[in-house]
């Protein structure tokens, strides 16, 4: 890991979610990358720190993509979807993570 320690706590912070969907699985399996949902104010060498100390692999590398939130309406009122973001993490050769293994 680089020079920069980040806390324990703000790790645990940084991941919000997997991406399970027909894009993210068709990404996994050409590209060898896991899609995650992260907190918008993450920076990716939080998001690789986070990754490692969670599921005990090495990480290659990691892109993120911003995504605006939809414009949503009822009626005369218009609303907005949260914004979000996520990291498309690229692990090492021979790493591997499973989510559908149950947790230990």
């Amino acid at each position: 890991m680089s020079a920069v320690k980040f806390s324990e706590e703000r790790l645990l912070k940084v991941l919000v979610a997997p991406v399970i969907s027909e894009k993210a699985t068709m990404v996994a399996e050409k590209n060898e990358q896991i899609v995650f949902r992260v907190t918008t104010d993450a920076t990716k060498p939080e998001i690789k720190a986070a990754v490692e100390l969670l599921f005990k692999v090495e990480v290659e590398s990691v892109q993120t993509v911003n995504r605006e939130g939809k414009l949503k309406r009822s009626g005369r009122f218009v609303g907005r979807r949260n914004h979000t973001k996520r990291a498309f993490v690229c692990l090492k050769p021979g790493q591997e993570i499973n989510f559908s293994e149950e947790a230990k």
